[in-house]
This record gives C-alpha cells, structure tokens and sequence, in this order.
C-alpha cells in the first residue's frame, strides 16, 4: 500500500502539503483532485522521487514498478510502434543482453546466460509484444499505416499519445496518469477507460473529465487546504459526501456560534458578580478552550451566461449536396487538387436546436464545423445561410489565435471599439480578469485562462448559433461546470463537438454522427454510441463483404432459397480457407509440446551440477547448443502458431 504520513512540501513561501495522511490500498483506483495549484502534479513528482517531502514520509513497497506519461517526446527516426514498445523497459532490456551475449565469443557461462536470457523473454512476453503495443496504439486512434510512421512526423498531441501508450506497455504495480485525455477523442477515451478497468496495478489519475472519473475511480483523493482527504466511490459519490459534509459543518458551525454567544452573554453579565463568579470562572474557560470550527471550504465558484441572441433566421442554414474537404492551391491561387473528406451532406439547422457531433477520430467532425463556420469553402453543393445568422465559433486551437503580445481589454475592444473602456473592463471581470490582468500580456496565461478569454470574446459578440469544437480541452471541472451550466441555459442554436460526456449529455438533446464520409443523424445516446464504437470500430467487426463504398443502399431483395444457397456457398468458402490452417495449427501444437519436452530435459540435465565437471566438457557444450537450438525452433513455432491463430480468428470473423 501507499502511506502518507504528515506529508509536508512548500512551494517557494506556500505550502502544498501540511501535515497530509492518507492511505491508498493495492490495487485501488485513485482520482486525484483538488483546486489548480493544490499539488496533484506535485504529489506524483513525490511518488516517482522527483521532488523529497520537507517532512513525513512516503512508504511504499521499494520493489514497486512505477509507470508515468512522459511529458516530452524527441523528434526520433524510431516508428511509433517501437517507439511504443519501449515502454517495456524491462523487456528491452532483455533483448540489448540477448543481442550482445550472442554477438561475443560463447562459453559455458555465456551459453547459461543466453538461455536464461531467452526463458525471462518469453515470460516477459516478447513473443506477443508487437501484437499488444499494435492493440495498444489502434485503441489510442493509430492506423497501422501510422504505427509505422517516425515518432518524429507526428504533431505534439498524437506525441502525447505515443507516450501514453509507452506507460501502458510498462508492466507496472503503480500507474500514474495525469490528464491522459487531454489529446483523446471521445472514441479513445472510451477505449482507455475499458482497458484502465482491466489494469491490475494501483492507478492514480489526475483528470478533469468527471465521466472519466466516475467511469474508473473506486477511490477519489482531495488535496484541500494542504490536506490529503479520501472518500470512497467515484467523483459523482465525492461530490455528494462533500456536499454533505459542508452541509454538516455549517449546521455544527451555527450551534457552536450560538453556544459561543450564550457563554459570552453569561460571562458578562456575572463575571463581576459575586454569587456568581465562580460559575462565570467555568464558563470563562470553556470558552478559552472551544476550538473555533472552520468551515469547510468550497472551491472558488466561477459562474457566466451567453447573452440572448438579438435575432434568429429559421433555419439559420441549409446544406444541399455538400462535399466538406480540403483544397490544395498554387501560388496563383488556382486550385491545384482538392480532398473530400464529408460527402453529399443533407442538413438543416433549425433555430433552437442542441445538436452533438460523434465519430472516430479523423472522421471530419472538424471538417464539418469549419465548413458550417466558412473557414473551408466547400467543394460542391450549396450552402444556404439565413438572414441575420451570427456565428460564434470555438475551435480546437481556439486559444492559440489570441496575441500573446497583447491584453484581454486589447482582444476585447478590436472587436467592440465603439464601446466604453470601462464597460468593456466590467465585461472581463466578470469571467475573473479583473485589475491589472486585463491589461497584462496574455502569454503568461494558463490553457484555462486563455480559454476563458477565447469564450468571453465569443459571448461578447451574441451569437444565434454556437459552434463548438472541444471546448473543454484546457479546462479544469470548476470552469467545464461553468460552461455546462451556461450552455444548458443558452437560448441560441448549438452545434457541439466534444469528448466530454458530462458535457454533451447535459447540453445537447439529439446527435449526429460523421462516418465512413458521410453525416447522418444517430438513433440512440452515449451509451449506444459507446457499443456502437467497440462493435463497428475497436472490434473491427467486418460489414458485408459483398457490399462496396459505393453500392447504393437500395439492394435487391434476395429470396430465402437463393439466401440458403449463398450461405451454404459462404460456408464452404470459410472451411476450404480454414482447413489448412486448423491443420497447420494442429501440426504446430504438436511440435510445440514436443519441443517444450525436450527443453525440459535439456533443462534438467544441465541442473545436474556434475555436468560442469572438466570430464563431461564436451557433453556440456553439445547440451548448451541443443538447448539453444531448441530455444530457437519453439521461438519460431509459437510466432507461426500466433500468426496462423490470427489469420483463422480473421476468417471466423468475415
């Protein structure tokens, strides 16, 4: 278990931690929250001894594997799956020791070595090591054509992944995550929750996804006020018992005011009395002796609401025959080639509508948006917007397009210069940029900060359509219940991108869905949609595979006779493409066993200690090479037992 004992740590002249306990059991698994600035990155700093407590301790068991997202990624040659492997640290290695025990002059020592060296690599798994890191990264949105990309031609966020995939690779008895979904879309995310469910280590994450949490989290642990608080359940049952708590503290709070000021009222009026002064002595000291009770103190609430639309056309925009793609263009600016990526999109947006956009990553959510905006022009169809619509467009990389050089009251008044400066100062503070902030330099802003500023520009303006593409990706849980609660009482129409579910469930009433290229409204919730996902996407599951990309959906109707006959016929196709397989699979188990046999009696052989008398020298040396010869034949067989397995598992799936 991990142990906490009066854990204290400053941070220049603050302290993060003071006199902190808490425990966390084996195989818990932990959500860290608490305030920015509370010391959640701290604490994992302290856990991988990257930062020494200035007092308590921290106890652990020494022999506890570690695994952490490393925060920056070199611009490597290696390709993303290697790169993934290396995670395992420990396999890799075995294999540096194999590689150069092989490469020297062998003896009887060297040849122990090498076998031992191949018996710790099958235990560690390196027959299946590329099998898992490719489930790994196709989990986390890698194609297999990317999988074999350089790490050095992916942009920071797919970077991000990568590293997050190397800590999942990592055999770990303590896994430390913090904000793994930062770079996720819904469709990763997803995938990363199932597989964290199925993590047997102790898992500790730091996140402001409260779905995330409660989807993972038995145990939430609360940095509040330099103390370690733990409560049982997920967030949604932290933030009940906390509720409760407060509830609680302040009623305990009222009763003792009021016992405070009934003891006062008695001490003043007979402190000087004599029958009565040894009663008003006691009562005197009583109240010396209360412990004055601080409340329990809530988060700092940040609160804002999107002005109401002045006007709304309806519809506010029609989509005829579009085509959302990209064009290439020279520097002429003539159009030299151009990528569809959304195709023949039929859609209306009526005033009032809550609409949220699902589909993999890379399907075109983005496409869509930027199109709907007018920042992509389209490749055909028509476009029809109605009179009066105004656009407020969040985008993915919205903070990155203020002016770091530049103030909030700067941002502001470009786009509001006839208003009063004063107006516009009272307009900042009410999303906190208050004083001198409003006139200081972005740059030094945090992504939530930025963030706050980027919304503030797009309330400003009244919009009557919202188009928002992950807007929470720099958000902490105070500000995304901010932004939940302001979108669900917004007037104007929204069209939401989003992998916060707390967030698309509580502001949006229907989705739609961008898939196989095309964009058509989804039956169902987030919950169809997450079995929709690991059916038609992570499990690979296959459509018909008569139909094509481009057979229309009208297909003749095939009469049950003709049906048995076609399935009869597909029957027989699989058992004449599985039966050499089946037999090559039989054929190996077979020489798999026979091999493991003779593996252990070479290995019981060279247990014998006088086997390594000078007079069975030759004997010795004839064992050692059969051993390794065996080692390599049962390597081989198991990679093509694996191989054939795979190939039959992909024909029983067609």
């Amino acid at each position: 278990m991990i142990r906490f004992s009066g854990l204290s740590l400053m941070r220049g002249t603050k302290p993060l931690f003071d006199l902190a306990d808490a425990t966390i059991n084996p195989g818990e698994k932990v959500g860290l929250v608490g305030p920015n600035g509370a010391g959640k990155t701290s604490l994992f700093s302290l856990l991988m001894k990257e930062l020494h407590p200035d007092g308590g301790d921290i106890d652990f068991p020494a022999g506890w594997r570690i695994s952490h997202v490393a925060q920056e990624t070199p611009a490597l040659q290696r390709c993303a799956l290697d790169y993934a492997i290396d995670g395992d640290t420990h396999l890799r290695k075995l294999e540096a020791e194999l590689a150069q025990r092989e490469s020297e002059p062998q003896d009887a020592a060297s040849g122990m070595r090498i076998a031992e060296l191949h018996t710790a690599l099958a235990d560690a798994g390196a027959y299946t090591v590329r099998s898992r890191a490719e489930q790994l990264l196709s989990g986390l949105g890698f194609s297999t054509e990317e999988m074999q990309r350089e790490v050095a031609t992916f942009s920071g966020g797919w970077r991000m992944r990568l590293n997050l995939a190397q800590a999942l690779m990592c055999p770990s008895d303590l896994l430390l995550l913090d904000e793994p979904t930062n770079h996720l879309d819904l469709d990763a995310i997803l995938w990363l929750e199932d597989w964290l469910k199925r993590y047997t280590g102790t898992l500790i994450v730091i996140s402001h996804d409260r779905d995330f949490l409660d989807g993972i989290a038995n145990v939430i642990l609360h940095i509040d006020d330099g103390k370690l608080k733990r409560y049982a359940g997920n967030y949604s049952a932290f933030e009940r018992q906390r509720a409760e708590q407060m509830t609680l503290m302040q009623g305990m709070i009222e009763k003792q005011a009021k016992r405070r000021a009934h003891l006062e009222s008695y001490i003043n009026r007979f402190r000087y009395k004599a029958t009565k002064a040894r009663q008003a002595q006691s009562r005197l000291k009583a109240l010396e002796k209360m412990e004055t009770l601080a409340p329990l103190r809530a988060t700092a609430e940040f609160s804002f609401d999107f002005f109401e639309p002045e006007s709304s056309p309806n519809p506010l925009l029609v989509m005829d025959g579009v085509t959302a793609g990209y064009t290439q263009r020279d520097t002429t600016g003539e159009t030299v080639s151009s990528t569809p990526i959304v195709s023949d999109i039929k859609f209306a947006l009526q005033t009032g509508e809550r609409i949220g956009l699902l589909g993999v990553n890379g399907a075109g959510k983005s496409t869509f948006i930027r199109t709907v905006a007018g920042e992509l022009p389209l490749l055909s169809g028509l476009l029809t917007r109605g009179k009066g619509l105004k656009i407020g467009y969040f985008a993915q990389h919205q903070v990155e397009m203020l002016r770091n050089d530049e103030s909030p009251l700067w941002h502001l008044t470009k786009i509001a210069p006839d208003t009063r400066e004063q107006e516009l100062r009272n307009f900042l503070g009410s999303f906190h940029f208050q004083g001198d902030m409003a006139t200081r330099p972005v740059a030094p802003f945090s992504g939530g900060e930025k963030a706050r500023l980027a919304l503030a520009l797009i309330v400003w303006q009244r919009p009557n359509l919202l188009l928002l593409d992950e807007p929470t990706n720099h958000l902490d849980l105070d500000m995304r219940e901010a932004l939940t609660e302001a979108l669900a009482q917004y007037e104007g129409t929204l069209l939401l991108v989003s992998h916060d579910r707390h967030l698309l469930r509580a502001t949006t009433d229907r989705f739609y869905i961008v898939s196989d290229g095309r964009l058509r409204e989804f039956d169902g919730d987030l919950d169809d949609y997450r079995n929709w996902l690991f059916d038609t996407r992570l499990a690979k599951t296959r459509t018909d595979r008569h139909e094509t990309a481009t057979e229309k959906p009208d297909r003749p109707v095939i009469d049950r006779k003709e049906q048995k006959r076609l399935e009869a016929q597909e029957r027989q196709r699989i058992s004449i493409l599985k039966k050499p397989l089946e037999k090559r699979i039989a054929w190996l188990e077979n020489e798999i066993g026979k091999l493991n046999g003779k593996k252990t009696a070479i290995d019981s052989q060279l247990a014998d200690p006088a086997i390594y008398e000078p007079a069975n020298k030759d004997r010795l040396k004839k064992l050692l090479a059969d051993q390794i010869e065996c080692t390599k034949q049962l390597n081989s067989r198991e990679e093509e037992w694996l191989e054939k397995q795979g190939e039959l598992e992909k024909i029983l799936a067609s």
